[in-house]
């Protein structure tokens, strides 16, 4: 990586983003540009709040990608996914929205998010998305995630 690249949030006070819409994304040059190999990320708190209660929602988000010519920073990305904290949002919506701005912004040669969220209702609902086919050779584990199933 290069040495004037100085990530925007690191060692700084950095307050939580009102929104989704407001928080940025930084992204640095891949340090092993050329290279096929993934990136994970895992936020087992995730929360953001139901559309028509306002009561807070509950999910396990996994994100996969394989680097294209940036990475993602990981402080900003944990800023963009607390802000969700106060946003309305159906599950669906959060979900796909998450892995369409990482894709979009970061360029990525491939992208998945699992979202296994918590029962609303009584009903847990789990959402998937990725940007296409999976790279030829690219090692993809199991999320590692089961749907959920009660207590028991």
């Amino acid at each position: 990586m290069s040495d004037t690249v100085t990530p925007k949030f690191l060692g700084e006070n950095s307050p939580l983003p009102a929104s989704p819409e407001e928080a940025e994304l930084d992204y640095v040059p891949n340090p092993r540009a050329g290279q096929l190999y993934m990136v994970r990320f895992a936020a087992p708190e995730f929360t953001s709040l139901c559309p028509v209660t306002g009561q807070p929602d509950f999910a396990h988000l996994v994100i996969d990608y394989a680097p294209g010519d940036t990475i993602v920073e990981s402080k900003s990305l944990k800023l963009f996914l607390g802000s969700f904290r106060n946003h309305c949002g159906f599950h669906e919506d959060v979900t796909v929205g998450i892995g369409q701005r990482l894709f979009d912004e970061m360029k990525p040669q491939w992208l998945r998010i699992g979202g296994y969220w918590y029962p609303r209702g009584g009903i847990p609902i789990d959402v998937f998305w990725q940007s296409g086919a999976v790279p030829e050779g690219l090692w993809v584990p199991d999320q590692g995630v089961s749907s959920y199933r009660g207590r028991g």
